[in-house]
């Protein structure tokens, strides 16, 4: 999926507005298969979710408390729906 096709939602007192009537703290954000990077100042950073990804492998950690945004693959409206569904 491109840049441009992802969500960019904004964190706010470390919430994001997942679905219109729902707000999620940015640590379940951290085991959502939707979240793909959290935006520290100016850089992005990859989500810890993507560690079981067999192509991201990612093992970096995010300041949820610094992060200001989420990019978010979530395109159908789904909301959260956590990695642990999936590996466990």
């Amino acid at each position: 999926m491109a840049d441009e096709e992802y969500r960019l939602l904004p964190a706010t007192k470390g919430r994001v507005q997942c679905l219109p009537e729902k707000k999620q703290p940015l640590e379940n954000c951290g085991f959502c298969i939707h979240c793909r990077e959290f935006r520290v100042g100016n850089t992005f950073v990859k989500s810890p979710s993507l560690a079981y990804c067999m192509k991201c492998r990612v093992t970096e950690q995010v300041d949820y408390t610094k992060a200001d945004a989420v990019r978010c693959a979530d395109r159908k409206g789904e909301g959260f729906h956590s990695i642990t569904n999936i590996i466990s």
